[in-house]
């Protein structure tokens, strides 16, 4: 597994490259560097394969040990596996890749809180992501388990947000400027335009970069739907989804595990290696099913979007959510206009218009 991880990540890594240097670097949204590039793609290779392997070890010991009801054992080994990583990702693991700091104190932060507080839910910390090391598209999510919920907004997210440590490095080359640019004053003053209306380029991209990101009210417009999410149970149906349909797999695998053909169709005669069993049931045979599965998840997720921003609104967020769906779409240069089947099948969020439609002009 290890060989072809390795295998599967060289053959790929071009078509990243091309994603990332090329198509996004076009349009604006790359932020990284090569060498950056290439840290983060082998500190996550590693951090896979570390978490990856052991479970496998795991699963594979379980099938052979486990008896005639390994796939109870099994499941209830995913089961606690899937907790665990929903319980660390975000303290121990996503920290690895990117830097989160508290939301300052102010007024976004205030207004967070009473937001939380007005829904009951159990806000424990308020974090900031500085994904703008990384790209300029934007997000915000909560996670954590029952008292111990923490919210994550991108730094792009946020219209006025600047990380501390570009404060600081501002502030050190306004320092150094006006120690040693002293001299320079009177020659600066003689080449400045006359009134002072012809703008520099950083001017221009600094202008341009105030114009990306949301308000205080249309950040809380977009917590209010995530939080909908919470409040709905959402997520609690795609964790009982999910694990009913771990169950099922699993269950149907230790049926199909003792039919030779499978294993005869892909040149196993005199050995039924359980690792090999695995990668031909789950990736062949379920593959029907996986896609049909996948079809039913997007209608369901389409369904819960709608309704967590009918939350939003009933919060008397619509006007705010509207104009922050319109920002982000922009911000992210998406397209507003897609054909109902092909998004009905690929598109886990509805169209933008079909968004706007439903929450209507005014709450």
């Amino acid at each position: 597994m290890l060989l072809a991880s390795v295998f599967s990540t060289v053959v790929g890594l071009p078509w990243v490259l091309y994603s990332t240097f090329v198509i996004e670097e076009r349009h604006g949204f790359n932020k990284q560097t090569l060498g950056f590039f290439f840290k983060d793609q082998v500190k996550k290779f590693i951090v896979m394969q570390a978490i990856s392997l052991p479970i496998l070890a795991g699963l594979l010991y379980i099938i052979k040990m486990g008896g005639q009801y390994f796939f109870v054992y099994a499941w209830v080994f995913t089961l606690v596996i899937s907790l665990f990583l929903i319980t660390v990702y975000a303290d121990y693991i996503a920290p690895l890749f990117d830097k989160f700091t508290p939301l300052p104190e102010g007024d976004l932060r205030t207004k967070i809180e009473d937001l939380a507080k007005s829904i009951d839910f159990p806000l424990y910390k308020l974090y900031v992501v500085e994904g703008s090391k990384r790209s300029s598209h934007s997000n915000a999510y909560f996670y954590g388990f029952f008292k111990n919920k923490r919210i994550v907004l991108f730094d792009t997210l946020l219209e006025d947000y600047t990380p501390v440590n570009t404060d600081e490095k501002k502030s050190d080359e306004t320092e150094t400027t006006k120690a040693d640019g002293e001299g320079d004053e009177k020659i600066e003053e003689e080449n400045k335009p006359q009134g002072g209306e012809k703008k520099t380029e950083e001017g221009e991209e600094e202008e341009k970069k105030k114009k990306t990101g949301c308000n205080t009210e249309e950040v809380l417009a977009v917590l209010a739907h995530e939080l909908g999410h919470w409040k709905l149970g959402h997520n609690l149906k795609n964790l009982i989804i999910s694990q009913v349909n771990v169950f099922l797999c699993l269950f149907l695998f230790a049926l199909l595990i003792e039919r030779t053909e499978f294993f005869n169709a892909f040149g196993f005669y005199d050995s039924y290696p359980t690792l090999i069993g695995l990668l031909i049931i789950f990736q062949f045979v379920f593959s029907p099913y996986n896609e049909v599965l996948s079809f039913c998840m997007t209608v369901l997720t389409r369904r819960f979007e709608f309704q967590a921003d009918a939350f939003a609104k009933s919060l008397h967020k619509a006007s705010f959510l509207r104009m922050a769906l319109i920002k982000l779409h922009k911000d992210n240069l998406g397209f507003p206009v897609a054909d109902w089947l092909f998004s009905a099948v690929h598109y886990s969020h509805p169209p933008l218009l079909e968004r706007l439609g439903a929450l209507g002009k005014t709450d």
